[in-house]
């Protein structure tokens, strides 16, 4: 699905991630692979590569570094002379903008969320635009939840999701001309990382195993790595400005889904 593709997988941590799933998924498809990691995080991601199928490239990326956007750019370029397609896993919020502080968050907090969870989106995009104008077009992907609830804990992520969520749509319109389709996949909860530190996440889970018609397993992210890699594939070359939703039918099954959520 994926043969001669090149793919730019960031944000990868531990091997139970979204992120390295959809890179395992992705070489196992025929893609290259290049992944991203940041700061003390980094050394993590090196050992996950090592894991997979065949080992990556690992470049630290702090979203927010121009300098760091352009190495890695300048390295894309040098070694695979364009790009096919693009995962973004990133998504930050302070621990006073979670767990129910949605009140007495301060601005500097919400907006460290919204430009690392929403924003970087953006930047994701505009940074690696050249890499696929040179592949003459390519797809970008990236990471949601779904937010049509205020989820109890969630507070100023929920809000930067919503963010995201309108960055997609104005990305996929500003940038069709260009063949560059942008789309979001909102998975259901899954025991990453990422989700242990939104407090009372794993409430979310016991919903989800009564709601969800597909039943959900909150300890496989294969279903949402499959799809992403079908997001940047050829199967979907007419589909941007989406929100995928995998998490076993969860969303569509509105009536009644979010009882008892808050006892």
């Amino acid at each position: 699905m994926l043969d001669g593709k090149r793919i730019l997988i960031t944000g990868v941590l531990t091997d139970d991630s979204i992120a390295w799933h959809t890179a395992r998924v992705a070489q196992e498809q025929g893609a290259e692979v290049v992944l991203t990691g940041f700061g003390r995080g980094l050394s993590l991601t090196k050992r996950s590569a090592k894991r997979l199928p065949n080992e990556a490239a690992v470049h630290e990326l702090d979203i927010n570094s121009t300098e760091h956007m352009d190495a890695l750019v300048s390295w894309i370029d040098d070694e695979w002379g364009g790009l096919d397609g693009a995962l973004h896993a990133i998504a930050f919020a302070p621990a006073d903008a979670l767990g129910g502080e949605f009140l007495d968050t301060p601005p500097e907090s919400a907006s460290t969320a919204f430009l690392t969870s929403a924003f970087s989106f953006k930047t994701l995009a505009v940074g690696l635009r050249p890499m696929f104008n040179k592949a003459g077009g390519g797809a970008m992907v990236g990471l949601d939840f779904d937010n049509s609830t205020a989820w109890p804990g969630y507070d100023w992520m929920g809000v930067s999701k919503s963010a995201l969520q309108s960055v997609n749509r104005y990305l996929a319109r500003y940038l069709g001309e260009e063949n560059i389709r942008v789309n979001l996949v909102s998975a259901g909860p899954l025991g990453t990382v990422a989700a242990k530190s939104i407090p009372g996440f794993t409430r979310y889970e016991s919903l989800w195993a009564v709601r969800a018609p597909l039943g959900w397993d909150p300890h496989d992210p294969e279903p949402v790595a499959n799809m992403s890699c079908v997001l940047m594939s050829d199967f979907a070359t007419a589909t941007t400005g989406e929100i995928i939703h995998v998490d076993g039918g969860f969303h569509g099954n509105a009536a009644g889904k979010y009882e008892g959520l808050d006892s």
